[in-house]
Formats: C-alpha cells, structure tokens, sequence
C-alpha cells in the first residue's frame, strides 16, 4: 500500500518538476500559460487590454451607428414638424430682410435694418446696438465750414404798393458772440423778383460750439406747398399723389423738406386727398395743408381741424413752441415723448416746422440738438407754434433748388452741407413722406 501510494506521488511531483514523462521537450510550446499568484492572466498578443483591442477593432462601425442614430430621429414626427418650422422661419426671414434692403428711396443699409428690426418688435435691440457703438457730441471746436454761405451779399429792396417782402432781422447765436455771417439771413430763392425764402446759420450751443443748424423764413404770400406720400410710409394707397417729383413737374420747384416719424409711432395720422393712414388724433401737434397752397400748424382740434379746404394733414407728436413759449413738456420723458434716438441719446440729428404772426413758414434742423435747443431756434427765427418732424440723421433734409438756365429740371442743393445723404433724393422714389415747395 505504502509503495503504490510512493510511486503515484512520484509521478506526480516529476510531473510538476518537468522530469517525468509528460514534461515539455526542449524547444516545445508549452499547452498552457502559467498562473502567477495575484497576478491576473495576460492574453496573447504582448499583454495588450482585451477591452482596448475591441473598442478598436469597432471603430470602422461608429459613423455607422451614429448615422443610424441620426436616421432614426428623423422619423420622429416631431423632429420633421420642428425642421419645416425652422426652414420656414429662414425663408421668411431672408425674403423680409431682402425685401426691406431691395426697398427704393432713401436710408443706408445699417439704417433699413435698423427700421426692418424696429418694425418687428426688435426695437430694444437696435438701441442697445446704438447705444454701445454711440458717440457723443464733441464739446467746443470750431464749424467746418463757413457760415457765409450760400454766397450772397444781403439784398435791398425798394418798397413798394404793390408788394412789400418781408425781411427777417438778423439771429443772436446761441453760442454768444457770433462768427462772420451767422444769423445773417441770405435770398436763397426768388418768385418774379421777390425774396421768397431766406436761409441762414447758427451754433446751437456754447458747449457743442463746431455744430450748426440750418434755418428756412419761407414767405407764403410766394410759394406752395404741397404733401406727399412716401412709397413705405405711409405707403401705397389711393393718394392722388407722387413719392418723388418726376420729370415734368420741376418747373417752379424751389425747395423741399423731409416729413415726420413713422406713421405709426407719430402719435397721429396721415391724410391726403381723402385717403387715411393712421388716426388724425385730437392734441397732437399736426401741419395742415390747404386747397390754395398754404399751411397752418397748430394742435388738432384745438386750432386746426378738418374743413372742406383741407388736402393733406401731417401729424406728428406735440407742440414744441405754443403761443410763442417753449413748453415744459419738450424736457420730459424725451425718449418716450421725442422718439428712439441714435444711442438713446439727447443729441442728435433734428428738425422741426414752425409758423409766425404774419404767416411765414420756418423750417429747422442740424445735429447734436435736444429738444429744447430746436424748439429755441425755432422760436428765436420768430415761431409762435412749432413741432418736431422726423429725427437721426438719414431722414434730415433740406434742399433749394438752382434753376441754372434749366427751369424744367432745376439742380438740387443741400442746405447744410453736413447734411447726409444726395440732395437728389427726391428726384428718384422715396420712401418717407416728404413737402415741395413751389413757386406760386
């Protein structure tokens, strides 16, 4: 018993020793790899993580996957509805956007923008677009131009029974002491002899002293005047008017001047020739145009109201210079009340109409001007009741025009020649609504 049990131990340790018959040979493979205590076993290949080696072996299949990924949400219904949706929105938006650029008459490409985003709820953010990239007006300094111009030594005129011109006197600066032909009023155009409007040139400020404002003395005894629509604004309708002055209607053309906001945020109303935009509205300050060619300004349905001689109607705002005093209204709530400025600022590109005691019609504008500074010039050229028209600087104009041995198509020139934008805006469709002034 003791020898058998000898014999099977012995097999049993040379086998383990490599001494018995089932060791390996020399140079032979072993059938199996060797456990070492506490050491995992390592797979064929130099030890490399079997987990690496697949996720390697997989990757040729992950755009695959991720493709079928991206298949099998396209098939949801909500996801397609969610695309049509987001396809729709940018055509619409691209034809929009093309649609206000592509617009004839007037304003730069920043500034179409500016009133396509405004138009459609996005107002809150072009001011803070306008008020980051905003800068304020300079203080002190010099004009750069002369204040001289237009060239023209001041006229005489012998009076007359037949007719006696009304000669406006010389303006203070508001600046103080004045530079050589500021205030000094210029004949600017004529009607059969006669001084029909006068121009001249004044700095707003003592602090803002290098800008300066434009003023028009129109004498209504000498010209008309006449409304139009603007091609976007008020837009079309059953006008019975022009949005430009075509050929053919240039003879006797002297001047012409922009209109006020948007229809919309005017407060008021458009009317012409029986057809409406907008609501005439009682207490908003309004310039009335009648049958003979003259206007009045006043607040609507206080001073002026509708008759059967009315034509057209412009509304815009309140009255800034009532019964020849400035309100204090023009200082409160000048965003709200004044309209959405470059930056929100006070000052800026303005402009505003005003009517005297003995009829003439005054016309204002230039920058860095708040409200109380342009109802001061007004009222200071002799207005007793005045309004703001439209404000910033694409919208500001005023231009005589200079027959030059061509009185059918006379040459339009800027007042200011700060003034942005051709002084032939008029010539071609534009798209405010704006006034002509002819000889009467």
């Amino acid at each position: 018993m003791l020898g058998r049990a000898s014999r099977r131990d012995g097999q049993h340790s040379a086998s383990a020793s490599g001494d018995g018959p089932l060791a390996s040979l020399p140079g032979d493979a072993p059938d199996t790899v060797p456990l070492t205590a506490g050491v995992p076993a390592q797979p064929p290949g130099g030890g490399r993580h079997p987990g690496r080696g697949r996720r390697r072996a997989q990757g040729p299949r992950e755009p695959k996957a991720r493709k079928h990924r991206i298949r099998r949400l396209l098939r949801l219904r909500t996801v397609r509805v969610i695309l049509v949706l987001i396809a729709v929105f940018i055509c619409w938006l691209g034809f929009s956007v093309g649609t206000a650029l592509a617009a004839p008459g007037g304003g730069t490409t920043s500034t179409k923008l500016a009133e396509w985003a405004r138009d459609h709820y996005l107002g809150p953010v072009v001011t803070f677009g306008e008020w980051v990239s905003y800068n304020p007006p300079k203080v002190g300094g010099k004009p750069a131009f002369s204040l001289a111009v237009p060239k023209a030594s001041p006229v005489k005129y012998k009076k007359t029974k037949a007719f006696k011109p009304i000669i406006p006197n010389r303006l203070s600066s508001p600046a103080g002491k004045p530079l050589p032909g500021e205030g000094q009023w210029r004949v600017l155009e004529t009607v059969k002899g006669e001084p029909a409007i006068f121009g001249t040139f004044l700095r707003t400020s003592s602090v803002y002293s290098s800008y300066v404002a434009g003023i028009v003395s129109m004498d209504q005894r000498l010209v008309t005047f006449q409304l139009r629509p603007g091609a976007e604004d008020p837009g079309p309708g059953n006008w019975h008017a022009e949005s430009w002055i075509p050929p053919g209607t240039r003879s006797g053309l002297l001047a012409t001047f922009n209109g006020g906001f948007k229809i919309d945020s005017s407060d008021g109303g458009f009317y012409l020739n029986g057809a409406t935009s907008g609501t005439l509205t009682n207490g908003v300050a309004s310039v009335v145009y009648y049958r003979n060619g003259t206007i009045k300004i006043g607040q609507w349905g206080r001073d002026v109201r509708m008759t059967s001689d009315v034509v057209g109607v412009r509304q815009n705002l309140k009255l800034i210079v009532e019964g020849g005093q400035v309100p204090a209204s023009v200082n409160q709530d000048v965003l709200g009340s004044w309209g959405a400025t470059l930056g929100g600022s006070y000052y800026v590109w303005r402009s505003g109409l005003g009517i005297t005691k003995d009829g003439r019609i005054i016309f204002a504008y230039g920058p860095a001007l708040d409200v109380q500074e342009l109802a001061g010039l007004l009222q200071r050229a002799g207005a007793v009741e005045a309004l703001q028209l439209d404000i910033n600087p694409e919208w500001m104009s005023y231009e005589y025009y200079q027959a030059d041995g061509h009185p059918s198509d006379p040459t339009p020139v800027n007042l200011l020649p700060t003034q942005q934008g051709t002084g032939y805006r008029y010539y071609s469709l534009y798209s405010r609504d704006f006034t002509v002034v002819y000889a009467k």
